[in-house]
């Protein structure tokens, strides 16, 4: 995505594979890891997700980061910013059930999360070069729309 945004958008991956399983056993004295994940996401304009779709659902360990990164109730780094939601899967529907499961919990969250488009991407082999480019230019251009509309919508939210 950080290519199709241009001078647009800053990215600033979140690294969410070593995270520890959030127990609600720690909510008084939060793991450091927890802490610092709740200061990235603080640190933000804006929120773009980006999953694949495991058993038709999010995978386990973006649940277990967004469950870190919104708790203890009330102390939710996720309250208030804007959020977009999109996915590639192998699968030929691209990531649409795991997708609608992340906005359920988002809205939850108190994110304004980007109604339109919907992007679900169905990964084939060369889709993208070595380099990261996103080879088909059909796709490519829908994930330029797709970013200018979620430029549009941090505009609009942070108004």
């Amino acid at each position: 995505m950080n290519a199709l945004a241009e001078d647009r958008l800053e990215f600033d991956p979140v690294r969410i594979d070593a995270l520890p399983l959030y127990n609600q056993d720690f909510d008084g004295d939060y793991p450091a890891a927890g802490v610092a994940l709740k200061a990235q996401v603080r640190a933000a304009d804006a929120v773009l997700f980006v999953t694949p779709e495991y058993n038709r659902s999010v995978p386990g360990v973006l649940k277990n980061a967004i469950d870190l990164a919104s708790r203890p109730y009330g102390d939710s780094a996720f309250a208030g910013l804007p959020a977009a939601v999109t996915g590639a899967s192998v699968g030929s529907i691209g990531t649409a059930l795991a997708q609608q499961h992340l906005r359920n919990i988002l809205s939850y969250l108190d994110m304004a999360v980007m109604p339109q488009p919907e992007a679900y991407i169905h990964f084939k082999d060369g889709l993208v070069d070595a380099d990261g480019r996103i080879t088909k230019q059909d796709t490519r251009e829908f994930l330029e729309d797709f970013v200018d509309r979620f430029v549009e919508w941090i505009d609009r939210q942070r108004s």
